[in-house]
């Protein structure tokens, strides 16, 4: 774990502030997919992947979610997302249906073996938000989420840079 003084914090603070969050973003985008794997692909959920979750999520617990909504929630094409649904439905995690008000909709919803692996990979996430406010005040908190907002919006902006 990165500590302020091991990043530099007494040297000229500008340089080193954008090189500390330059170094603490490139650790963390590197360091996120593999630890939430190892946090959430348990002994129990060892037959799917990192990304059988993310669409786990995508799908949630609410109400049955149409197959268009949750490709374009993923960003996926429906022929990714078909073959990953297939997969997840042979092993008994989603139930797929046609709509009975329009039988082109293709309607999917979690089992109960489905809903279970839901809250585990909730909780993982709820514990590391925990992490991240602790000992933040509102004021702080409000501007972590100025900064992640400001990623995101950059993010987004390079992702249609690179779509147009």
């Amino acid at each position: 774990m990165l500590r302020y003084k091991e990043m530099g914090w007494g040297m000229n603070m500008e340089k080193s502030t954008k090189r500390i969050l330059n170094e603490t973003l490139v650790k963390l985008f590197n360091d996120v997919m593999s630890i939430e794997e190892k946090a959430v692909i348990t002994e129990e959920y060892k037959d799917i992947t990192n990304n059988d979750m993310h669409i786990i999520e995508a799908i949630g617990i609410e109400e049955p979610r149409r197959m268009s909504d949750i490709a374009k929630r993923l960003d996926v094409t429906m022929g990714t997302l078909t073959t990953n649904m297939n997969s997840l439905e042979d092993k008994g995690y989603i139930i797929r249906e046609r709509s009975t008000t329009d039988k082109r909709v293709v309607l999917v919803v979690l089992t109960p073996k489905g809903k279970k692996a839901f809250y585990h990979h909730r909780g993982f996430h709820q514990n590391m938000i925990k992490a991240i406010v602790k000992g933040l005040d509102e004021d702080e908190m409000k501007v972590m989420i100025k900064c992640l907002l400001n990623l995101n919006e950059f993010f987004g902006q390079y992702g249609e840079e690179e779509q147009g």
